[in-house]
């Protein structure tokens, strides 16, 4: 297949500020194929001066756009649902070429996608204020919810398109305008793609703005700014913890919302059905070569079943599809750059120095890495402590199921977990023990739906996405009394002296 034709929505090489689209400040940089490494195109680049009219042009726009009524917010998005059904291959098409998707991935977020430009039609309507009980006499106590004003999203490669959508289509629907950095390596799918969307929809102008740059350039000042309010960033936890830094210091201190690094364990205990685990933690590690924050990273199968479960694991991920970017059952394609091939690479290396005992492997293809397995990979592994990004599963035996609770917890990070047993209530009662955000019984850890908190604890990050947890994130509360009758306030001196017992002499 040829790279992706964009039909009307050219102009992808272009910043998109207040409704225009423009050349940036700094030189272009291109944007190359993981699968070929071919250029698509060369991608204007924003210098801080950029930044300061892209987030001028939200601040501009923001309180018109907040002022619409919720049907008429409501409605862009469900018209952006409309267009990404018109234009879906053309999306999947994109997905595919620019962030290294296989088919059924881009697919897979295509759909996702669309189901949070419903959720976000939806949201305006969750925008709720609130009359509290009073004790001050003839007052009424009023809580009102309002947008924080302007956004600032930064969004990263590996789902670009849906874990862009999942923090500017809220943050609009609520009243907010936004300003997006896509990631350098997907800033069509991360970021332009959306602003085509949206000018096709009929978004008012300066409401989102999309400005590709480089971190190195733009990516402090995007933070510290004094006009946005709230930032969301999902990414690795080192740059979180910078941006929360950043965002405490900045001349106005303003919220965070970040969803960081994740080390997800799936647990296999003893009494579970090894051919739905199987399945599971197949797909729950390999999916999109394993570069998803909330993928399977560690396997833990306790004892009675670990020999059983690897025999089934390693035949079940022999079976998988390796490379072929146009085949519909292709499930492992590239890394998405050298850089992170030579990090996961560099991990296998490890790994086998520090005596894991190596099931299967394989050489890279160009950025298509074929999928590693290894067990009795130890506790201090740096397979069991950091996270891999990639398609290699490290297989780790517990002694029963307390032991496997333990190992699955023993991690600073907290995002996502899973447990495979028969008995769903214990498996209920295990889940509540992991240290994690979101657990899922007798399902892998890749989860996230419209409607339902998305987010981790730990070093996984601060805050959660989606539905009624992202109207929180982007909204703010203001209290206002109404004092209906005359207040009598305590400045008379026989009103402050304290009362005298007449029983008392004096």
């Amino acid at each position: 297949m040829p790279n992706p034709s964009p039909s009307r929505y050219e102009g992808f090489d272009r910043l998109f500020i207040d409704g225009h689209w423009l050349t940036g400040q700094q030189a272009p940089r291109e944007d190359r194929s993981p699968w070929t490494g071919e250029p698509l195109l060369h991608v204007a680049q924003a210098g801080t001066d950029d930044l300061d009219r892209a987030y001028s042009a939200a601040k501009a726009a923001q309180q018109d756009w907040a002022a619409q009524g919720p049907s008429q917010r409501a409605a862009v998005f469900a018209t952006v649902a409309r267009i990404m059904e018109r234009r879906r291959d053309e999306i999947i098409d994109w997905l595919v070429s620019e962030s290294g998707s296989t088919r059924l991935k881009a697919s897979l977020e295509w759909q996702t996608v669309r189901a949070v430009m419903l959720e976000a039609s939806a949201l305006p309507y969750l925008v709720e204020g609130r009359i509290l009980p009073n004790d001050t006499p003839g007052m009424e106590s009023r809580v009102y919810r309002e947008p924080v004003g302007v956004v600032g999203v930064i969004s990263p490669w590996n789902w670009p398109l849906q874990l862009a959508a999942r923090s500017i289509a809220p943050a609009m629907a609520v009243g907010n305008a936004v300003v997006l950095k896509p990631a350098s390596d997907t800033p069509v799918t991360g970021g332009l793609l959306f602003a085509k969307l949206f000018e096709e929809a009929g978004l008012p102008a300066g409401v989102l703005n999309v400005i590709p740059g480089a971190g190195s350039v733009i990516g402090d000042a995007f933070v510290s700014h004094p006009v946005p309010r709230v930032i969301a960033f999902t990414g690795s936890t080192p740059v979180g913890r910078r941006i929360a830094r950043l965002a405490a210091e900045s001349p106005i201190l303003k919220r965070t919302d970040l969803e960081l690094g994740g080390n997800s364990p799936l647990v296999v205990l003893g009494d579970a059905d090894l051919e739905q685990a199987v399945e599971a933690a197949v797909f729950g590690k390999f999916l999109h070569q394993g570069q998803i924050c909330m993928i399977t990273n560690r396997l833990i199968v306790e004892a009675p079943v670990h020999d059983a479960f690897i025999e089934r694991y390693v035949e079940r991920v022999r079976q998988l599809k390796v490379g072929g970017r146009d085949d519909p059952a292709t499930f492992i394609g590239p890394i998405i750059n050298d850089s992170q091939l030579r990090s996961v690479t560099d991990l296998i290396a490890q790994a086998r120095a520090e005596g894991a005992r190596e099931l299967l492997g394989g050489e890279p293809d160009g950025l298509v890495l074929p999928p590693h397995v290894f067990a009795d990979v130890s506790e201090d592994s740096v397979l069991a402590r950091q996270e891999i990004f990639g398609p290699v599963a490290p297989i780790m035996r517990a002694r029963d199921a307390e032991d496997a609770l333990r190992i699955a917890n023993a991690t600073e990070y907290g995002l996502s977990a899973a447990v495979f047993t028969r008995d769903l209530e214990r498996g209920v009662r295990f889940a509540r023990r992991f240290e994690s955000g979101m657990c899922h019984v007798n399902d892998q850890p890749v989860n996230d739906q419209i409607f339902n908190p998305f987010g981790g604890e730990k070093n996984s990050g601060i805050g959660r996405f989606n539905g009624r947890w992202a109207v929180d994130a982007f909204t703010t509360d203001q209290w206002v009394t109404v004092q209906h009758t005359p207040r009598r306030y305590p400045f008379d001196a026989a009103l402050l002296a304290p009362k005298t017992d007449p029983s008392v002499g004096g």
